[in-house]
């Protein structure tokens, strides 16, 4: 069974184009198109409702930032890959919080939107080495609130979720907090077991998603 997109784009030849490339590939394919996040929300409540959504920041009416939102508090269900011109770090940290899965630029290569909704789809998110460079840049160490109550983490994993969120090194980072670099690895072995990560990447990420260092 194929996996069903809908593209959120105001430029039709673009939306046209990337309609096309989808079209080829075995696994998905294109339920609708749509100019801005209001027609996207008429759509939805007609219950059209696709698995992945291809969404533009600069859309009138309506734009990215406002209908991932919308599409997180809604339909948290449905997977938002971002599409942009933009390479900015605000406009990449603005929709991967407002909950899109991944960020894309227009100019990539067919191959990487491929590999792009292949991620998507298997891990539930897709970001490049780009991407989280300017991710973990925006981070901001001194903001920093308490985590879900759920996860058990407690005060000195917190710290050190703080810090690791940081380009420090973990040599640094023991230095940060007083202890020794065994100590900090028995810190990263806890806190990749609860927020379920394999990387300190992840760990960034899912501070950010779960709302435990804020940008």
């Amino acid at each position: 069974m194929k996996h069903s997109i809908v593209i959120a784009d105001d430029h039709q030849l673009v939306a046209k184009a990337i309609s096309g490339l989808i079209q080829k590939l075995d696994d998905f394919e294109v339920m609708y198109e749509v100019a801005n996040g209001k027609e996207l929300i008429r759509h939805f409540k007609m219950k059209m409702i696709p698995d992945i959504v291809l969404l533009d920041i600069n859309m009138p009416e309506m734009d990215g930032y406002e209908t991932a939102l919308w599409l997180k508090n809604n339909y948290p269900e449905v997977k938002v890959l971002a599409l942009s011109m933009y390479d900015k770090e605000e406009a990449i940290v603005g929709m991967l919080r407002n909950g899109a899965r991944g960020y894309l630029l227009k100019g990539c290569k067919p191959a990487e939107l491929k590999e792009a909704l292949d991620s998507i789809v298997k891990k539930g998110f897709y970001y490049t080495e780009h991407v989280t460079d300017k991710l973990i840049k925006s981070l901001n160490p001194e903001k920093f609130i308490d985590p879900v109550e759920a996860l058990g983490l407690n005060e000195r994993e917190k710290e050190f979720i703080r810090w690791a969120c940081t380009d420090l090194t973990y040599a640094e980072i023991a230095e940060k907090m007083c202890v020794s670099p065994r100590t900090i690895d028995g810190y990263r072995e806890q806190v990749f077991q609860k927020l379920n990560v394999k990387s300190r990447v992840g760990v960034a990420i899912e501070a950010i998603k779960l709302g435990i260092v804020v940008l």
